[in-house]
């Protein structure tokens, strides 16, 4: 398969796949990597939130069924993703109990298994690899303080941002909760921080390369498709 969907919750995450990932991938052999909104998501990004997991879970299994030689992955991320209730994600409630170092990979796990379960025996696992950024998409941005403050045209706040990363082993690690969360430090200190635009151009001016030697679980879902192209 030299195609790749990646099924994204947001602006943010659909331009860093077509303007950072995609231009990466395309060295390991892939002739086509695209974002593909899941829902409503420029509407929905108004509000807040990421779609119930039947409702992404339905988006990810009609382009499977309509697109077999695609290899399909998922870009959204852990802080937010419904708990409990009837939109609840797979494994997102008790990966809450688990281990940083587990959490992510529970919630992919019990995702992938959800999927193959539906499909049936017939469908190769390896078409779906889903991921969830560990706790949120600007966690991802402290990976190189000076770069980020640059990206976002606030250089004299590199200290302060600085001070947040060194309080982790990585930036994967900025927790999830509704004060500390990455995008929650971000806005005490830019109130007008706009993630759409912001992010992108922080993303930008750090790199991939920065970004990926920093964020350990990144990385290893970068690994595994730049492994299953050249497959």
């Amino acid at each position: 398969m030299d195609r790749l969907l990646v099924h994204v919750e947001g602006q943010t995450e659909e331009t860093f796949v077509n303007q950072i990932l995609a231009p990466h991938l395309y060295k390991f052999g892939y002739s086509n990597v695209s974002a593909r909104l899941i829902g409503n998501a420029r509407q929905r990004n108004r509000r807040g939130g990421i779609l119930p997991w039947d409702s992404f879970r339905s988006d990810i299994l009609n382009h499977i069924k309509q697109d077999p030689t695609c290899l399909m992955t998922t870009m959204v991320d852990y802080y937010g993703l419904p708990k409990t209730g009837p939109g609840s994600w797979p494994g997102r409630d008790i990966a809450g109990t688990l281990p940083f170092s587990i959490k992510a990979k529970s919630v992919e796990t019990a995702l992938s298994n959800d999927i193959y379960e539906e499909m049936g025996n017939s469908f190769d696992p390896n078409r779906f690899i889903p991921v969830v950024m560990i706790h949120e998409f600007e966690g991802l941005l402290f990976s190189d303080c000076e770069r980020f403050g640059r990206g976002i045209g606030q250089p004299i706040l590199a200290p302060q941002l600085q001070a947040i990363r060194d309080q982790f082993t990585t930036p994967e690690e900025i927790n999830d909760s509704v004060e500390t969360a990455p995008s929650r430090r971000i806005r005490k200190l830019v109130p007008d921080y706009e993630k759409p635009l912001m992010g992108t151009l922080a993303a930008i001016e750090i790199g991939l390369d920065k970004i990926r030697a920093e964020c350990p679980h990144l990385r290893s879902w970068l690994e595994c498709l730049e492994t299953r192209r050249s497959n």
